[in-house]
């Protein structure tokens, strides 16, 4: 999942807007359940280990592309050939879409793929828990159908690396969206790039990486703070490698609600990467806070709620 970065993982984005979007003063309309979630994370973790470029990332791309559909979202799968440690493989990216009025994107993101290499590793949290809100996010967004803006998911393959994060090895999915929507000259239509990592963690804290866009941050604990949750996002002191910087990177606002102290002592991320990433420690309510916060940023972003109401 996620690397570390000392330094700077891609360019400071620019300041905030003087117009950043005001955080809705009423609940966003989208419904979000974290019983409901916790169900798509169950069904989905079922399935198995989800290796990219193996038989159960396969199985795991189409059982999304399926589900996705039988919620009623627009769905692909982006296929793909890169060169990895092992050679070249194939890697799926699966993309829903909700119609908007503008030509402006709000782009939520999650990996689907699972570490290699660990005994009995479910991966519940990583990546179950992320995919299964997004699954859960698209059943509410289409229900307050239409939006200002276009609502895009992505859940990416390749996340994980297999030997050392580089330029060919991890973030496989997200490299190759961001590269194809700039050459499709969508990419500067993405308002905000939303990616959601490790969000059910029953302890649960939201650590924001410092490589993400100052705005959208603000937004975030400002958002929190207007759903009575605050106490559970904080700042990370350094910055998160993962899905969301190859957007960042590319000057899209984007955000990590990354959950890296996933462990058995508050401050710890002993469960990452380990075999005790199980469901049994993945909350429906952690699900719920989260997917309310970021459903309640995109209403922001997309300027539902008119200024002070």
């Amino acid at each position: 999942m996620a690397a570390l970065c000392a330094g700077g993982c891609g360019q400071p984005p620019s300041a905030a807007p003087a117009d950043a979007p005001p955080v809705p003063a009423e609940r966003e309309k989208v419904a979000v359940s974290g019983p409901a979630a916790l169900e798509e994370v169950r069904r989905f973790v079922e399935l198995g280990p989800r290796e990219a470029g193996t038989p159960g990332a396969e199985r795991a791309a189409n059982y999304l592309l399926i589900r996705l559909r039988e919620i009623g979202v627009e769905a692909e799968i982006q296929e793909f050939r890169d060169a990895s440690p092992r050679g070249e493989t194939t890697f799926r990216n699966v993309l829903g879409r909700i119609p908007g009025k503008s030509g402006q994107i709000i782009l939520f993101g999650s990996h689907y793929d699972t570490k290699g290499g660990i005994e009995h590793f479910p991966g519940a949290n990583d990546s179950g828990s992320s995919t299964g809100l997004l699954l859960e996010l698209a059943k509410g967004f289409l229900a307050a159908a239409p939006h200002k803006m276009e609502i895009r998911f992505a859940f990416f393959d390749g996340e994980e690396c297999q030997v050392h994060y580089g330029p060919a090895d991890g973030f496989h999915g997200s490299r190759h969206l961001a590269g194809t929507m700039a050459a499709d000259g969508r990419l500067t239509d993405i308002a905000a790039m939303i990616l959601l990592d490790m969000v059910g963690d029953r302890n649960l804290t939201v650590t924001i990486p410092r490589n993400s866009t100052p705005w959208l941050a603000a937004l975030a604990f400002e958002t929190a703070r207007a759903e009575g949750v605050r106490a559970y996002f904080q700042l990370f002191p350094g910055n998160i490698g993962d899905d969301h910087v190859a957007f960042y990177e590319r000057g899209v606002p984007a955000i990590n609600l990354i959950d890296f102290h996933f462990g058995s002592a508050p401050g710890r991320n002993d469960y990452w990467h380990t075999a005790e990433d199980t469901l049994d420690k993945v909350s429906a309510e952690s699900l719920e806070i989260v997917g309310r916060v970021a459903a309640r940023m995109a209403e922001a972003v997309a300027g539902r709620a008119p200024p002070g109401k």
